[in-house]
């Protein structure tokens, strides 16, 4: 077993301890780990703009190119969901509407 080795299995137990920290490690502290109010109602923001931070560059960027044109199919899907779900609270009907929008959007606008 050479330096190079040594070196490799450092840096795998080490990648393995951080991962396993920053994921379990509010579980693993238990119950006596309190947060204030303020910060337990901002976690509450957490998921949503974690999806926000996926979501919104695939649907404003195409090629490294911000594209923002009503002939944008996957913003206009996007937007068309978010719409379905803010006025009618249905998971199913916003997947529909916004699948339905990104193929009538790309159909009308291809090449």
């Amino acid at each position: 077993m050479g330096p190079s080795d040594a070196y490799l299995w450092i840096a795998i137990l080490a990648i393995t301890l951080s991962a396993l920290l920053t994921r379990a490690g509010l579980l693993l502290w238990g119950t006596g780990l309190r947060f204030r109010p303020v910060v337990q109602s901002a976690l509450r923001y957490a998921p949503a703009c974690a999806l926000a931070a996926i979501l919104v560059p695939d649907l404003v960027f195409v090629d490294q190119q911000l594209w923002l044109a009503p002939s944008n199919p996957k913003l206009l899907a996007g937007l068309a969901s978010c719409l379905i779900f803010a006025f009618f609270r249905s998971m199913i009907g916003s997947l529909i509407g916004g699948m339905a929008v990104y193929w009538v959007v790309g159909y009308l606008f291809a090449g």
